[in-house]
């Protein structure tokens, strides 16, 4: 089915907002519908909204009204779709709120984004010739670096933590899904998979007969040698001793863990809803720096959380200056309406928090960058990403997560290549490279 009709995206929030963009534009697509990169000038516009926390909600509504304000949506000629995190929290007070919007389609709605358009524009698809939507295959390339979700939603509920409201109950995708959208995404270019979730080390164990992580992550390097796989987002709780055997036993998956802590003191991890302590946290890196010494770690910690005393956050100061990670991720407190800690006692100022905040990521970044530094002289694979507007090559190491842990500038290198290279120089989280004659080396 042809439909001249366009639409364009404008995706708010983190990695697994993108997926499901790229799972909505791989249906419409299908259906007959034309991407464009222009918003302005499509038939419809879809805003994929993040409402994780209070300031990513103020994003994504600016975003919208930015969108309710082209010539082309106030003159009828266009519609405004709201999607994702921001329907699924809200529900029916936020149509009452954005009536510029043609419509709201929730998380577990985005399946339906085809239906959803069609009615828009008043498509009756029996009319055309076609009684559904036959779903193929896209023809565009893929990404160098491409996300996959595993999984959706969380049985968590960290006192903290929004996303159960929003995304409901972790539910595990089956294997044949992950390893077909895999499959696809490899076939039209990309060299690395990203294997993202809200609770990824949960995987497979809600299913009748239940699976592990590390089975999936040894069934998919196996099924796809030639492609490095990363891993996101996994609780200290997933990280057992067959996930680290099953990361360290294959090449092509990358020797990182990224595990969000959150906080050090068991007070208030127990306050979060969430376990661990120093102590547990120390047997946990040192598992995995025991089988993996090179393996690339990285955690997230909370500044402010209410009740935080200046005691308290000192414990996690002292323990950031002496703690064995790669990279750190530094958020202040943010009180989600709808949350367990929204109603506790003790809420912290809010320049209090930032300031908390701040003083955790200065010190963050000067442990980190010492240790990143300790890399001058090692050889290091390297996924040629793609080029500065000045030429410079740039890609990324496979302790380098996209996004989030700078990148490697290279004196050379095709993009999707897979090079070695040894690394000269690193300011902070970057990293300066020379490739070694024999490209392509996975």
């Amino acid at each position: 089915m042809e439909t001249a009709r366009s639409v364009s995206f404008i995706t708010m929030g983190c990695a697994k907002n993108e997926v499901d963009t790229s799972r909505m534009r791989s249906h419409l697509i299908k259906a007959g519908y034309s991407i464009s990169e222009d918003p302005e000038a499509a038939d419809a516009v879809i805003v994929n909204t993040c409402s994780f926390i209070q300031a990513a909600t103020e994003e994504s509504i600016e975003a919208i009204l930015d969108v309710a304000d082209f010539d082309s949506v106030r003159s009828g000629r266009a519609h405004l779709v709201v999607s994702g995190c921001m329907p699924a929290r809200y529900g029916d007070d936020l149509a009452s709120e954005i009536t510029e919007a043609g419509a709201f389609v929730p998380c577990s709605k985005e399946d339906d984004i085809v239906a959803i358009v069609d009615d828009l524009f008043d498509l009756d698809r029996s009319e055309l010739g076609c009684s559904g939507v036959e779903l193929g295959r896209e023809a565009d390339p893929a990404p160098v670096s491409s996300y996959v979700k595993i999984s959706d939603g969380c049985n968590r509920f960290c006192s903290f933590c929004s996303i159960p409201y929003i995304r409901g109950r972790y539910r595990s995708f089956g294997y044949d899904e992950i390893e077909s959208r895999i499959d696809d995404l490899v076939r039209r270019g990309s060299r690395e998979i990203v294997l993202i979730a809200q609770d990824t080390g949960r995987w497979g164990d809600d299913f009748e007969e239940p699976r592990t992580l590390a089975q999936l992550v040894g069934d998919l390097a196996e099924r796809f040698p030639d492609t490095w796989l990363r891993l996101m987002y996994i609780q200290p709780e997933g990280v057992t001793d067959e996930l680290i055997e099953a990361i360290a036993s294959h090449d092509n998956v990358c020797d990182y863990f990224d595990i969000p802590f959150q906080h050090v003191n068991p007070r208030l991890l127990k306050l979060m809803r969430r376990k661990g302590s120093i102590g547990e946290f120390d047997r946990l890196t040192r598992r995995i720096r025991a089988r993996i010494p090179d393996a690339a770690l990285r955690t997230t910690f909370i500044a402010g959380f209410p009740g935080e005393t200046e005691e308290e956050f000192e414990e996690l100061l002292d323990y950031v200056s002496e703690c064995d990670f790669d990279y750190i991720g530094v958020f202040p407190y943010s009180r989600e309406e709808g949350t367990h800690a929204f109603e506790l006692p003790g809420q912290i100022d809010e320049d209090e928090k930032l300031d908390r905040a701040q003083r955790l990521r200065e010190l963050a970044d000067a442990v980190c960058a010492a240790r990143i530094s300790e890399r001058v002289g090692s050889v290091r694979k390297v996924l040629v990403c793609g080029e500065e507007d000045d030429g410079q090559v740039f890609g990324r190491a496979m302790c380098q997560a996209p996004d989030v842990d700078g990148v490697t500038y290279l004196d050379a290198g095709s993009v999707g290549e897979i090079v070695e290279a040894l690394i000269d120089e690193t300011l902070l989280y970057e990293m300066e490279g020379s490739v070694s004659p024999c490209n392509d080396v996975l």
